[in-house]
């Protein structure tokens, strides 16, 4: 059944029947018929035809391609996605290439007739696969190609199941718009714009179902949403009249056959998840056709399928024992096993071949009943491995995170009225630190023993890895997370709050409420009204209205939904007050709110507005001020999430970046900068007259449900302390009137996250260290510029916090 299937697609057939790949295909254009057995030594990209071996199997990775979704592509023109499939690098040496097996259009291109050129094709010259070429035209526009294409990776009897991984490799090419409409294939300024790679290990060669999302780079963001389906099998048609070779069967033949038994198992349980999980009964398969007669005690106990009468052999301990199974057979070197405990060693050749045949068909029914399956169920299969690949995002990404709990003391210190005797004590609660004194140098060395600990880890998963990561898992972005979850009564002030840390109901696991809070809401709200989540992305200092636009595209990958706004209103203008700058943002923030809010009046109206803010370096000190302005006062109580991208919130006292504060200097002496006098507290001689003094006075952050603050040790352009809004050694061991303003800016800042506005607020802070090597010592990452930059050239940092707090995001 695998061995012989005809594939209409576009009007060509691509037929995978005979033996050792070769594949007849048919070209839809000419009706030409390349044989790739029958074509000779000198061919190029011909694959050379040797006789079957008994057991030759082939690893067969079926790649469905559902969606194009331009997020965020700077080029209008024609687009086409290439793909192959390629041994390892240095695993590669003698093996047959990977090659395009068969394409399946399961359901018609959602392309316009302008928008859609020629069809796909397969490269014999490479052996690669090229999507239909589509015109992208416009953000967030979706191409449907609906085309499954699956490559047949091959072992003979001798080399058995991989023992090596498998690159997959996915090219976007582009062309622009020519005025003749010329096929982009033949096109002469055709050129490869990005590359996305994904690594499939030997394990998930045996078997796998998962959602494997394409973005490309940071430079073409797009999602192309796939899904890969992996299983082993018997190359070719199944023949029962195999004979077996008079000098015997291969010793690796034992080492097949238990591969496949386990590539059935995973079959079976991974067809019994996906039709629970979707709802579908499988009509198709019937006891007597997977039943393996006198082998049957080689197999796990039967269990039913729910919903169904037939009786269907699925291992009952589930995908732990299935794990154990595949880590038995895996982890052995050179495949080899213990014969006097494994059941196998005790067949003759004629059963084991026997036992082959059975299973391979077996494999071959249960593979060709899940693609028919798959075809009826798309969209709910794709909904459910797109599901789970999201959950696993957080367990996979926290090899780069790091992990605690925090305890904010009820005031760091006394008020400036308040006695400074009591100082030292209340410093005694804060203070933690364990690797060193000074903060910055504590972070950096946490994250420098993390960092050392992930080169010397061997990362060995049967997922998909992504070699944008994976690549060099030690040059990836290591994070520092300190979450503290506020459970503050509704009445009361925070005096009432509990002043020991036992008192406090800290938790890692973030609750649920605002789901709940919606349910609520959705009771009394408009019938068939929609919920608005809109986010606000605040530039720094002489930035660009774009500069945050790898963050934006991350959370609109997390919540398609979101509506964004890139704000221009201080575009050229941050070198003014604040309050100028506020007011622009604020009156920007009110009439994108007003115009999304008419728009939905006509779909039933806005029953729920979430408002969340995202900021750059001073573009947090512009949403501060911009809360505080009374244009912005109806909808304080929509405040959502707060995700402070390096802030000064505090201001640059206590600044210990000597070169750059001369620049600041310079910056007040020569341009006058009026933002850069209140950033350094000299805009006035009292410095509770001062801008920020004033600022952190105001309630400009607590009606945030989440605030979340990122800074980075390696960060010279804002004082760590002030991204973090917490105590400095400098400020502590300062007795002047300076230190206790400070003190008191603080404390205004720290009430504001405990005041009790909502039930649940969740407060994180996020080290973000880079790993800085490619730069080199010079004098960017002298000052810190490099990592301040950083926040805004790389977006990894960006998913993995919101894919581990997803609930944050949407």
């Amino acid at each position: 059944m695998l061995g012989r299937m005809n594939c209409l697609v576009g009007g060509g057939v691509v037929d995978q029947g005979s033996p050792r790949g070769a594949a007849r295909r048919v070209s839809p254009a000419s009706g030409r018929v390349h044989n790739a057995a029958a074509a000779g030594p000198a061919d190029k990209g011909a694959v050379c035809f040797r006789p079957p071996h008994v057991m030759e199997t082939v690893h067969e990775v079926a790649v469905y391609i559902h969606r194009f979704h331009n997020l965020d592509l700077f080029q209008q023109g024609w687009y086409q996605m290439k793909i192959s499939a390629m041994w390892e690098e240095g695993a590669s040496g003698g093996k047959t290439p990977a090659s395009p097996a068969r394409v399946v259009q399961y359901e018609a291109p959602d392309v316009g007739a302008d928008d859609a050129l020629g069809i796909w094709k397969i490269d014999d010259a490479d052996n690669s696969f090229y999507t239909q070429p589509f015109r992208i035209k416009y953000a967030r526009q979706d191409i449907y190609l609906s085309v499954m294409v699956s490559f047949n990776i091959f072992n003979t009897e001798e080399e058995g199941p991989a023992v090596s991984a498998v690159i997959l490799k996915y090219e976007l090419i582009y062309a622009p718009t020519l005025e003749n409409g010329s096929d982009i294939q033949g096109s002469s300024v055709t050129s490869s714009a990005a590359v996305h790679e994904f690594r499939i290990p030997r394990k998930a060669l045996l078997g796998l179902h998962t959602y494997c999302p394409v973005h490309f780079d940071a430079f073409h963001a797009v999602l192309v949403d796939l899904t890969l389906h992996i299983v082993y099998l018997k190359a070719g048609a199944n023949k029962s009249s195999l004979k077996i070779p008079e000098q015997g069967l291969h010793p690796a033949s034992h080492h097949i056959v238990k591969a496949l038994l386990t590539s059935r198992e995973m079959l079976l349980e991974e067809l019994k998840k996906i039709s629970d999980a979707v709802g579908k009964t499988i009509e198709d398969l019937d006891v007597t056709d997977l039943n393996l007669g006198k082998y049957e005690s080689l197999q796990p106990p039967k269990s039913v399928l729910p919903d169904s009468g037939k009786v269907f052999p699925v291992t009952t301990k589930g995908v732990g024992h299935l794990a154990g199974i595949l880590h038995d057979f895996l982890e052995r070197p050179n495949g080899v096993v213990d014969g006097t405990s494994d059941m196998l060693y005790t067949l003759s050749n004629e059963e084991l071949l026997e036992l082959f045949l059975t299973v391979s068909s077996q494999l071959s029914l249960l593979w060709n009943t899940f693609l028919k399956f798959h075809r009826i169920n798309k969209t709910k299969i794709l909904d459910y491995l797109r599901d789970i690949w999201a959950i696993d995002r957080k367990a996979e990404w926290s090899i780069w995170t790091n992990h605690s709990r925090i305890e904010i003391p009820h005031r760091y210190l006394r008020s400036i009225g308040d006695d400074p005797s009591h100082r030292h004590s209340l410093l005694r609660v804060s203070g933690s630190r364990k690797f060193h004194e000074d903060p910055v140098q504590n972070s950096a060395s946490r994250a420098e023993l993390h960092r050392k600990s992930i080169a010397q880890m061997k990362i060995n998963t049967r997922s998909v890895q992504d070699m944008h990561i994976y690549a060099d898992p030690s040059r990836v972005p290591v994070i520092l997370i300190e979450q503290h979850v506020m459970v503050v009564p509704q009445h009361g002030s925070s005096k009432d709050l509990p002043s020991t840390s036992s008192e406090q109901k800290d938790t890692i696991v973030l609750p649920k409420l605002q789901g709940e809070s919606s349910a609520q809401k959705n009771t009394s709200g408009k019938k068939g009204g929609r919920i608005l989540r809109a986010v606000i992305f605040v530039h720094g200092f002489q930035g660009h209205h774009l500069d945050l636009r790898l963050v934006r595209n991350q959370w609109l990958l997390l919540d398609p939904g979101a509506e964004c706004l890139m704000s221009e209103a201080n575009e050229e203008k941050t070198s003014g007050d604040f309050k100028e700058m506020g007011s622009r943002l604020a009156g920007e923030t009110v009439a994108f709110l007003k115009k999304k809010v008419d728009k939905l009046a006509r779909y039933g109206g806005c029953k729920e507005l979430k408002l969340s803010f995202v900021g750059h370096s001073i573009g947090n000190v512009i949403i501060r001020t911009a809360l505080a302005d009374p244009q912005l006062e109806p909808y304080l109580k929509n405040l959502y999430t707060y995700m402070s991208i390096s802030g000064p919130h505090l201001g640059y006292w206590y600044s210990s970046n000597s070169l750059f504060n001369s620049g600041l200097w310079l910056l007040k002496k020569l341009k006058g900068a009026q933002c850069i006098h209140q950033l350094t507290f000299s805009d006035d001689q009292d410095p509770l007259n001062t801008f920020f003094y004033r600022l952190c006075k105001l309630k400009t952050l607590e009606n945030f449900k989440n605030i979340i603050l990122l800074s980075s040790p390696q960060d010279g352009y804002v004082p760590y302390h002030s991204a973090r809004i917490e105590l400095c050694p400098a400020a502590s061991s300062d007795n002047s009137r300076k230190g206790q303003v400070f003190t008191e800016m603080l404390n205004n800042c720290l009430d504001q996250i405990r005041a009790p506005s909502s039930e649940t607020r969740i407060f994180m802070r996020c080290d973000v260290n880079f790993d800085q090597s490619a730069h080199g010592r010079n004098l960017n990452t002298m000052i810190g510029r490099a990592a301040h930059i950083e926040f805004l050239e790389t977006d990894i940092y960006a998913k993995f916090i919101m894919w581990s707090f997803p609930e944050l995001f949407r």
